[in-house]
């Protein structure tokens, strides 16, 4: 998707209606949702190969721009003319959101268009060590796709990490890694989670439903929690305890957008190089340390995130 952002100077009041008048001073363009993924593996050191489906639109032509402009690899998107390019426009006057207004089309996608991009994700993934499905709930990341990709993952013997989206956790499973927040675990589980008590039982819930995936729920603030089942051995967990909490490592948070992006990215990388899960994890945490110390998204580089850790270590 396409992250567009409107700002300016809002000083008097429309006659037409009681909303305020923004002279528009700027106008920018971000690569959004799981283009979002994609510039944070690529700030990270990755060569990216980013798979989905635009409009034949204005937003679409930006996106691509966007996304070549940082060095992402766009063979694998689809352009469908059926569909507008998914846009988020954020209008902001005195550094506050007025308004969002969202182009989007949900409809699932084609047999002939499913065809098109599932060929291009084949060649994409004879070059990958490691896949991400970055699930927006947009209507290309449906069950079909998944299942598609995961599929094609592990017959390449590739890792698979899923940042999810749909209730339904089942659609993920066999891949490697899924990393729900914590409102989409306990939504996903249909139970509330107050506890570490509460959380521990919905996981275990959950790992029967995705096994054997293992499953890391980020909690923003509170850390992130790491739950596998017993086929994890040698991946970081004690043989009794298959479960790590880690603590967040940020001490003054500036803003969380886009971390849980920062977080799937630097998990891919670090499964693509064949770190164990708990491993992947410290990165990760790590990596979001980073991102959250920033105002607005931010894409964490290779050397921001060693600075960090070393931080960390001798702390």
């Amino acid at each position: 998707m396409l992250d567009a952002y409107v700002s300016g100077a809002a000083s008097r009041i429309s006659p037409e209606a009681p909303v305020p008048v923004v002279d528009v001073a700027r106008r920018r363009y971000v690569a959004g949702g799981a283009a979002n993924v994609a510039a944070n593996l690529r700030s990270l050191g990755a060569t990216v190969f980013i798979a989905g489906v635009t409009g034949v639109d204005d937003s679409g032509v930006r996106l691509r721009q966007e996304l070549e402009l940082i060095g992402i690899k766009t063979e694998a998107l689809v352009e469908d003319a059926a569909r507008v390019t998914t846009t988020k426009t954020r209008v902001t006057a005195a550094g506050q959101q007025i308004v969002r207004f969202d182009d989007e089309d949900r409809s699932p996608l084609s047999d002939a268009l499913f065809a098109e991009l599932t060929a291009r994700c084949a060649a994409a993934l004879d070059e990958a060590d490691v896949c991400v499905i970055s699930d927006y709930a947009k209507g290309v990341v449906d069950e079909r796709l998944c299942r598609w990709l995961i599929g094609e993952a592990l017959r390449r013997k590739l890792p698979v990490v899923v940042d999810p989206k749909s209730r339904d956790l089942s659609r993920y499973r066999g891949a490697t890694l899924i990393t729900p927040n914590l409102k989409e675990t306990a939504i996903a589980a249909g139970e509330p989670i107050v506890t570490p008590q509460d959380l521990g039982r919905v996981a275990g819930m959950l790992l029967d439903t995705i096994a054997p995936s293992a499953l890391l729920v980020t909690q923003g603030e509170g850390g992130m929690s790491l739950f596998a089942g017993s086929g994890y051995s040698g991946q970081g967990f004690e043989k009794h305890d298959p479960v790590r909490h880690l603590p967040a490592l940020v001490n003054e948070v500036a803003d969380v957008t886009g971390a849980g992006d920062t977080v799937v990215a630097a998990l891919a990388i670090s499964l693509g190089m064949r770190l164990s899960l708990f491993e992947a994890a410290e990165i990760a945490n790590i990596a979001a340390g980073v991102a959250v110390s920033h105002h607005g998204t931010w894409a964490v580089k290779a050397n921001e995130l060693l600075a960090y850790a070393e931080t960390v270590v001798r702390q």
